[in-house]
């Protein structure tokens, strides 16, 4: 702690709100990462087990119930929602053949689906991108300081240059710290959340089909 006191004593204003803005990036970033983790494991559990209880089901009630029991996240029940959703007579959604229905609405909720799982992705990215350099110009700028203030003592010395220096690098090791945990959850993440999506087309193309016969059964001479 009296380090970063003495470093913080040391710094202008410009290294301290560069100190801060790392601060925030890492405190941001972890929340996410905790959050995000949290949701998807659960989001995957979730799924492996509904679809399969879905299916089984012996009518589409009752599968609904079981689904909507299970879909924590409420990434598959939407899907369910968007194929036995009837159009409104009279617009331009409702004249379309069955097959373009259906195909318009699951894309829809799959889209709203994913945009849940992927929340948060796009601030791991940045901090994972953004930390070093904030990182790097901490420093820059706290060598320059540094090199000021040797300037304006007119001595020089080792103790002097090491010293404030040394206190500046610590910046752009805070700021490979704070990108690196960020940079890795992005990563996995980004594997999780293809591993989700790829169950839900299955899903949703599933549930096309079975709307289509559905129809089909009920009007025989329909297409």
């Amino acid at each position: 702690m009296g380090g970063l006191s003495h470093f913080w004593e040391r710094s202008d204003e410009i290294g301290r709100t560069v100190a801060l803005l790392l601060l925030a990036m890492s405190v941001s970033g972890w929340v996410v990462v905790l959050w995000k983790g949290w949701v998807l494991r659960r989001a995957a559990k979730d799924i492996a087990r509904a679809v399969p209880a879905f299916w089984e089901s012996a009518g589409l009630d009752g599968a609904r119930q079981r689904l909507q029991a299970l879909d924590r996240e409420r990434v598959l029940l939407p899907l369910v929602d968007a194929a036995l959703q009837q159009p409104a007579g009279g617009t331009l959604e409702g004249s379309g053949a069955l097959d373009t229905q259906l195909t318009r609405r699951l894309r829809d909720a799959l889209h709203r689906a994913l945009a849940h799982l992927q929340y948060g992705q796009v601030l791991l990215a940045s901090v994972g991108s953004t930390a070093p350099f904030v990182g790097l110009f901490g420093t820059v700028w706290g060598i320059y300081n540094a090199l000021l203030g040797i300037a304006s003592s007119g001595s020089l010395s080792l103790e002097k240059v090491a010293g404030p220096i040394g206190e500046s690098l610590v910046m752009t090791a805070a700021g490979i710290a704070v990108a690196v945990p960020a940079v890795l959850a992005f990563n996995v993440f980004g594997k999780w959340v293809a591993a989700c999506e790829a169950e839900l087309e299955g899903f949703a193309h599933d549930l096309r089909q079975m709307a289509l016969d559905a129809a089909g059964s009920r009007s025989p001479g329909q297409a």
